[in-house]
């Protein structure tokens, strides 16, 4: 909740924007990113700045050609996202800047227990691919979420939303079974109970799933252990504007920002507890 001291603590002051990076973010974000072609064109704008071009569409929710002027030109900017969101540079990011914090914390680099869930988010008028969720009656995407135990996104994909959470959790951790071979063990709700998921799993690995519900004496709100984490990520990434809806016309924009997002979170962690720990 926010008081006195968290707000203290999460305070952007002393930067332009909310949106921009301090020097202690930059620092953490900076090896990843890969410099500018030395062959060609000399490159106007430092990385820095475009990166925080990216992070200001993502907080902020605006269309690329309402990118203010003080930013690097619209196309230079698109370029390098796409460039970036081609080559994988958000999935990798997101991948080193989770061990890191993970090893920043005191934990082990690679977890062995994660929470999944799966988010559906109304579509908007550009298209792409959408599926009819029976549950909510609307056209959607889902966005397949894997966190560890502390809500650090671990890998996420979107998909239609046609899929069934059953369904829809294998090419999660297809995509995961080699990168963090200790993670094997799966907390869930019970949309994913059932032989059919085990049988999919069974393909990919070793997985143990434990379906945590919700108690049956329990009336109103309640905090359901383990679940809680991923509804927390959740509401972390959807605090960006740009994921309040799913308004990309494909499924590698949509997923694209979704990793966007958790960098920007993991790289805030880190260079908090860089700060904390100076």
């Amino acid at each position: 909740m926010w008081t006195d001291t968290t707000r203290a603590h999460h305070a952007r002051a002393g930067l332009a924007l909310p949106s921009d990076l301090s020097d202690a973010e930059w620092a953490v974000l900076e090896p990843f990113v890969p410099p500018p072609s030395y062959v060609g064109r000399p490159c106007k704008w430092p990385m820095r700045r475009i990166v925080e071009a990216i992070l200001y569409l993502l907080l902020g929710g605006l269309p690329w050609r309402m990118l203010p002027p003080c930013f690097p030109p619209v196309s230079t900017v698109r370029r390098w996202f796409y460039l970036w969101r081609d080559n994988g540079l958000w999935q990798s990011l997101n991948h080193y800047l989770l061990m890191i914090s993970r090893e920043a914390h005191g934990r082990v680099a690679s977890p062995s227990a994660g929470v999944i869930d799966s988010q559906s988010v109304n579509t908007t008028e550009p298209g792409g691919p959408c599926g009819y969720d029976a549950g909510k009656k609307t056209k959607d995407r889902k966005r397949h979420i894997l966190t560890d135990t502390e809500g650090n996104l671990v890998h996420a994909v979107v998909h239609t939303a046609d899929i069934q959470d059953r369904d829809g959790a294998p090419l999660v951790l297809a995509a995961i079974a080699s990168r963090f071979p200790w993670l094997r063990h799966l907390f869930a709700d019970g949309g994913y109970a059932g032989k059919k998921l085990g049988d999919a799993l069974r393909l990919i690995g070793k997985w143990t799933v434990q379906i945590v519900k919700r108690s049956d004496h329990a009336k109103g709100f309640e905090v359901i252990p383990r679940r809680w984490v991923v509804e927390r990520t959740l509401a972390w990434l959807n605090r960006n504007r740009r994921l309040a809806k799913d308004f990309e016309q494909t499924i590698a924009l949509a997923t694209a920002w979704l990793f966007i997002a958790s960098v920007q979170l993991l790289a805030r962690r880190i260079a908090r507890s860089s700060n904390d720990a100076g």
